[in-house]
């Protein structure tokens, strides 16, 4: 029986849905608009267009939206200083600084910068070690559209084997803290594979849940994983070009392949991608709130 197609692009609109009329009734109960700022530096055709995306899902959702674009050659000190004033602007709960930034700027220095109240990104380290212990103000982004398609699809995490192919910053190490917080939607034994793993294989076919982020097409094929397992495939990978003109994309996990033997796949597009927006707009809700003293 083939697999249960989890459709991010469905999930992703239900939640977005429920974030807008919660905006609405935070807005009529506090009079505050939720505001994002992001700042673009350059001209990056990719993060033009995930700026342009945000910003557009951010006024949808009736936010306060800001898109703040940079030259290529802003230095270090003026950047920072950008940062400072939207810290301390209190029509700005939640600040994004579109990565990667020129070579000149020091991105750690940059993402340090942001208000840890602020960042919705939760790359800051105060976010990040919060997250370690169970006690996070915001989730990663990517990671937190991975949990929700978990949670919202019905896989079972509590007590199940989770393997995470991928050691990231970005995903594979927030995920694997995630699931195994004694928390609800979590509770997992979770197993970390990388590109020093010995026998990938005997891992991934361990897995009750098997989440791939390790950035190279069709990595998991259908010999590597079990019957019934769910998978989610965080990586998109252009492979060429379509007759049309457009890029062709695959996944982390040969999908023609896995979803044969898997209970639930995500496909490529349409899976992870169009969960981590609305998991921004999530978490800068969730700013505005804590900003204005409302109980989640």
């Amino acid at each position: 029986m083939a697999a249960k197609i989890i459709s991010g692009t469905e999930i992703a609109a239900q939640i977005r849905e429920e974030i807008k009329q919660e905006t609405a009734a935070f807005k009529e109960k506090t009079g505050v608009v939720p505001g994002l700022v992001t700042i673009l530096v350059g001209q990056n055709p990719a993060s033009i267009s995930y700026v342009t995306a945000k910003g557009k899902t951010a006024k949808e959702l009736g936010f306060y939206s800001i898109q703040d674009d940079q030259p290529e050659n802003i230095t270090e000190d003026v950047l920072l200083a950008l940062i400072d004033k939207y810290n301390k602007d209190p029509k700005i709960h939640g600040i994004l600084v579109q990565l990667p930034l020129p070579k000149h700027v020091n991105e750690t220095k940059v993402l340090y910068a942001i208000d840890p109240n602020k960042d919705v990104d939760a790359f800051h380290p105060v976010n990040v070690g919060k997250l370690v212990i169970g006690e996070a103000a915001f989730y990663p982004c990517t990671p937190y559209g991975i949990q929700q398609l978990l949670i919202r699809s019905g896989a079972k995490t509590d007590g199940a084997e989770v393997v995470v192919v991928g050691r990231s910053n970005i995903v594979g190490k927030p995920i694997a803290n995630m699931l195994l917080q004694k928390a609800k939607g979590a509770n997992a034994t979770v197993t970390i594979c990388h590109t020093a793993t010995k026998d990938m294989t005997f891992h991934t076919k361990r897995a009750d849940i098997l989440i791939v982020a390790a950035g190279r097409p069709k990595a998991i094929t259908a010999d590597m994983v079990k019957e019934g397992v769910v998978v989610i495939d965080v990586g998109v990978n252009r492979i060429g070009m379509t007759p049309e003109g457009k890029a062709k994309l695959a996944g982390d996990v040969d999908f023609d392949g896995v979803k044969e033997k898997a209970a639930a796949i995500t496909p490529v597009p349409g899976g992870v991608g169009p969960m981590t927006i609305t998991m921004l707009m999530l978490n800068t809700l969730k700013a505005a709130k804590v900003a204005a003293g409302v109980n989640q």
